[in-house]
């Protein structure tokens, strides 16, 4: 999960896979806004299968935060 994750966050943000950790977020890195956090999300639901609700979404500060929300929707092993 943990490296098709950050291929996504990868191509979303347009950076190198290996600036990515758990603990990326919008301050570290400079095109983590709004809108791509809307296309992040989007790219996520679709490429594991789920839905997030708003508060799930509201919740995400960093990358840590999306697998964690990913590992309660199941998607651990996918």
């Amino acid at each position: 999960m943990n490296n098709k994750l950050y291929l996504i966050i990868s191509r979303v943000f347009n950076i190198d896979i290996s600036l990515i950790n758990n603990n990326s977020s919008p301050k570290t890195i400079d095109t983590w806004d709004s809108m791509n956090m809307y296309v992040l999300i989007n790219e996520v639901e679709t490429e594991f299968g789920i839905k997030f609700s708003l508060d799930e979404i509201l919740e995400i500060q960093n990358v840590q935060n999306i697998e964690n929300l990913l590992v309660k929707h199941g998607c651990e092993n996918k």
